[in-house]
């Protein structure tokens, strides 16, 4: 049992009870309580009567790359720029290997846990040398982790490539493993080729029954471009599959009427949106010898008010790609304070790093704090928002019911 500031929005109280007092930050003084794993109905406490702790559903991470993650030290792009991520990204996955995958994959997946993730979904580089090693080595992580950490795995594939015998090969194999169907879809996207490409993902998709995960214009130029291919494919070709795109980069680059237009239409056509705001503000939107004025990076509040589902990921962690991260969703969401703008005081900025991300993994719990929820909390030493965010903050972390213990120590269970 603790006493904890929760998060109003994501605190579920029975029908009928009185409201429940909420602080200028949106917060909620609680009392959380758990038996077999299961949260227990909170109940709330008067304004007064709240420690300094912050109570929140262990988090999610929708949008990763394990097999890639701390590969920065051999592999740099000093230059940060997209095409020398590519090439360096090129060079190391020329001499991936299992063992260098499954040893990176642990270090990240004890990072996520211990930071206060329960779920990730990470891309792999499927095509390739180091493909083959990649899967077999994630696999057993995901199968390792299970219990503690979900891990879902996206083959990551040049868009023509699902147009092959190979990769149709592919597809089935991944659908075999549980695992989502990607690709890569910059510009230039325009022409018939590109539409082809994408029918022969998605009817992959709908044939072996696996979701959709796209990088998708994530581009300072272009504005839009895959985004406006993937819809009109989809006005002449049915699939039930969830579609994410990843990225959505360039969309911010379009008018505010025509941005308008096509949120509706993504939000219409079922789509969802990871944004990443960190890799896509390091990347993007380079001059020379200047400092930026103008980042490309998902439109999240225009998408959001137009009904599109909009999650937040970290993605890249000391790769090519990204010199920094650490798979803290908490660093994550400070960074995206100044970046994105989100509030996680607001419901909606406070979603794409709970509620939005677990539903766009399609996961079995929202995060949203209710008897019989599993008893998954990250618990931060802090009396408020601006106390969690201004610094790492301490915390424990409850998996089940029993506090998690790095390095292999054995957890004690309560409540």
């Amino acid at each position: 049992m603790l006493q904890a500031w929760v998060p109003r929005c994501l605190l579920q109280l029975p029908q009928g009870t009185k409201p429940a007092p909420v602080s200028q930050e949106g917060l909620t003084p609680a009392q959380i309580s758990w038996r077999n794993g299961r949260l227990q109905q909170p109940e709330p406490l008067s304004l007064d009567s709240a420690p300094p702790l912050l109570a929140l559903p262990r988090l999610v991470d929708p949008h990763v790359h394990l097999d890639k993650a701390f590969s920065w030290g051999d592999h740099p792009n000093l230059e940060g720029t997209y095409d020398g991520a590519l090439s360096a990204n090129l060079q190391e996955h020329q001499s991936r290997s299992e063992s260098v995958v499954l040893a990176r994959g642990e270090r990240a997946l004890e990072r996520a846990c211990s930071h206060g993730l329960r779920a990730l979904r990470s891309h792999i580089d499927s095509l390739g040398p180091g493909a083959e090693p990649s899967w077999r080595a994630l696999r057993q992580l995901r199968q390792r982790w299970r219990g503690r950490i979900e891990v879902q795995l996206v083959a990551l594939v040049p868009l023509a490539h699902w147009q092959t015998a190979e990769g149709e090969r592919l597809a089935a194999q991944v659908a075999g493993w549980g695992g989502v169907l990607g690709g890569v879809l910059t510009p230039p996207c325009g022409g018939s080729a590109v539409r082809r490409q994408l029918a022969s993902l998605l009817t992959l998709a709908e044939r072996f029954g696996c979701p959709v995960d796209l990088h998708i214009d994530e581009a300072d130029r272009d504005p839009a471009s895959g985004m406006k291919q993937l819809l009109r494919v989809l006005e002449r070709l049915d699939c039930s599959q969830r579609i994410t795109c990843s990225h959505a980069s360039s969309l911010s680059l379009l008018s505010p009427a025509s941005l308008r237009k096509l949120a509706e239409r993504m939000a219409a056509a079922g789509l969802q949106v990871v944004a990443l705001p960190l890799t896509n503000g390091w990347l993007l939107g380079r001059v020379p010898d200047s400092t930026p004025v103008q980042r490309p990076l998902a439109p999240i509040h225009q998408l959001q008010r137009c009904g599109v589902r909009v999650a937040l990921g970290g993605d890249n962690v000391a790769d090519p790609w990204f010199p920094g991260g650490d798979f803290d969703p908490l660093a994550l969401m400070a960074a995206s304070i100044p970046l994105a703008q989100l509030a996680p005081w607001q419901r909606l900025g406070l979603a794409p790093f709970t509620t939005a991300a677990a539903e766009a993994m399609e996961l079995s719990w929202n995060g949203v704090l209710c008897e019989g929820a599993p008893a998954d909390l990250v618990v931060l030493k802090a009396g408020s928002w601006s106390a969690a965010l201004r610094r790492p903050p301490q915390r424990r972390i409850l998996i089940e019911g029993s506090w998690w213990q790095p390095a292999g120590a054995r957890p004690q269970r309560n409540g």
